[in-house]
């Protein structure tokens, strides 16, 4: 989970410091990898190398607004929906976080690293689209 402390004006004018979190369980990440033709890296790197910058910025808003999160206060939980991603993309702290991902890659690369959930290798070996029975196994379990 990444805890991101910003500060933005708002829309009345106030300056406003408030703490926001980001995070992809293994479920999610597990989805996003095994919905992707040859893995969520390979897209991704594909996107990437081909310099489609629409659909760079697609997805990275993706992929931002899908970590987006409200911790429950005992912390059972990290609460998503669309209402909850919708609202925080509607705020001027989404768009300050937005335009520094966008502009600083060793911003959006520490970013990425902070919502990806440390995955051990047989998890990862388990999560490879490229051989079927990995994928079976996993929806059997």
């Amino acid at each position: 989970m990444l805890k991101k402390t910003m500060t933005y004006t708002d829309y009345n004018g106030v300056s406003r410091t408030e703490d926001f979190y980001f995070n992809l369980s293994k479920a999610e990440l597990a989805e996003m990898e095994l919905t992707q033709d040859g893995g969520l890296e390979n897209y991704l790197n594909r996107i990437v190398n081909s310099r489609d910058t629409a659909a760079i910025v697609a997805v990275f808003k993706e992929l931002l607004l899908k970590a987006y999160g409200v911790k429950s206060d005992d912390g059972k939980r990290f609460i998503k929906s669309k209402e909850i991603s919708e609202a925080f993309s509607q705020t001027e702290a989404y768009s300050d976080l937005f335009i520094n991902l966008a502009t600083d890659s060793d911003a959006a690369t520490a970013f990425v690293n902070g919502i990806v959930p440390k995955v051990d290798s047989n998890t990862n070996a388990a999560l490879s689209p490229d051989d079927p029975k990995n994928v079976i196994a996993m929806h059997q379990n």
